[in-house]
């Protein structure tokens, strides 16, 4: 089947965060978006024709998670990452963030400290903080326009009394997927230190050739404690459905985790994100190899353009994601300088650096996954004013 991403959608009066929202994030509506990260194409047929046809059935009342519903998941995870998931041991929860709160309240203390590995998402930063807990900063390494893992200073955190590590894997913003290597030497720390690990696998299906996704439970021992967030929310561009899952092996974890989550009355779900998640995981595969290609060809469009148009700026390539973490540094600008060369003279609304954590400072984040020819539009008005 073929799929038009190319098409531009009309996003008018949609209430989207992304398109309709720019003059209370950015003070002005006259901005390309490339920032969100939701993807600015149809959703697979499979999905729409799941949600119309619930909707013949004029009843929205309370609804349960269907057995079919898992089993979709778990085919999914095993035909295309070999993860092989326990029924019992998958868990829903109403989106990723309010399952991260969710564990780091159940399988911590008031006062505890937890690891997070900036640049990285946002919610990392504040759902520690939020639920009182403290933040150990275990920043990535920069070198030769990559990031790797500071393993060293990864040790030097766990040896300071933490109890937690929130990994992201593949990693939001920086594109990173994490080699068998590298999540082998994670867990020998984590191991070591009986750390607990969150891992925040949300982008596992946006990899590009030649790079593979690991699950990280696919290498982990039976006593590790181990929770890992999935969704097919950026997979499949419905994370306004807020449904995702956690997978956890050690069952004393899942039992505390299930008291916090029934305790604030999180365990149901609206009928159409149900049958939104088991037609993508059921049936989306033709349109996520499809949309995997274009979104390799914007990348690399991006890529060449930055290289051939903007020399004073470096873009890394991601392996995964449909982020681009752009450098700025050499323009010497602050990051109040960055927003407003970025936002008032290019018009593009992206996400500034430091968001992501001080280490940010001096960098973008950049969305790329819309119509190639408004990625284009996009990428000429930052040369407009970069060059």
């Amino acid at each position: 089947m073929s799929y038009n991403f190319d098409h531009i959608l009309n996003h008018h009066q949609q209430n989207s965060i992304k398109h309709n929202a720019n003059r209370q994030f950015f003070g002005t509506d006259d901005v390309l978006p490339l920032w969100v990260a939701d993807m600015d194409f149809a959703v697979a047929p499979a999905i729409s024709q799941a949600i119309q046809q619930r909707s013949q059935y004029p009843i929205f009342g309370y609804t349960f998670y269907p057995e079919t519903m898992y089993q979709a998941l778990i085919n999914w995870f095993s035909q295309r990452h070999g993860w092989q998931i326990n029924r019992q041991q998958i868990m829903m929860t109403n989106g990723v963030v309010t399952a991260i709160h969710a564990v780091i309240q159940a399988l911590t203390q008031i006062g505890d400290k937890i690891i997070i590995q900036p640049p990285v998402y946002p919610p990392f930063f504040s759902s520690v903080t939020t639920c009182q807990r403290q933040l150990l900063l275990n920043p990535l390494r920069y070198q030769d326009n990559d990031y790797v893992i500071d393993f060293e200073h990864l040790e030097y955190c766990a040896k300071q009394g933490a109890k937690m590590l929130i990994f992201c894997s593949p990693h939001n913003p920086v594109g990173r997927v994490w080699t068998k290597a590298e999540l082998e030497q994670l867990l020998s720390i984590t191991r070591r230190y009986q750390l607990i690990i969150l891992s925040d696998e949300i982008h596992a299906d946006l990899v590009y050739q030649p790079h593979q996704h690991i699950p990280l439970a696919t290498l982990a021992h039976k006593d590790d404690v181990l929770v890992t967030a999935i969704a097919p929310s950026k997979s499949f561009n419905i994370a306004g459905l807020m449904l995702s899952s956690l997978v956890v092996s050690h069952a004393p974890s899942q039992h505390a985790i299930n008291q916090v989550l029934h305790g604030l009355h999180l365990g149901n779900s609206n009928p159409f994100s149900i049958v939104a998640f088991e037609a993508a995981y059921a049936h989306g595969a033709d349109w996520l190899n499809a949309v995997l290609g274009y979104l390799q060809a914007n990348r690399d469009f991006a890529l060449d353009f930055i290289a051939q148009h903007c020399p004073r700026l470096s873009a890394i390539s991601p392996q995964g994601t449909y982020l681009l973490w752009l450098n700025c540094q050499q323009l010497g600008l602050n990051n109040q300088q960055l927003r407003q060369l970025f936002t008032h003279q290019a018009k593009v609304a992206l996400n500034a650096g430091d968001t992501f954590g001080e280490i940010g400072s001096g960098f973008m984040r950049l969305n790329f996954a819309l119509p190639r020819v408004q990625l284009a539009e996009a990428l000429r008005r930052i040369e407009g004013v970069i060059g």
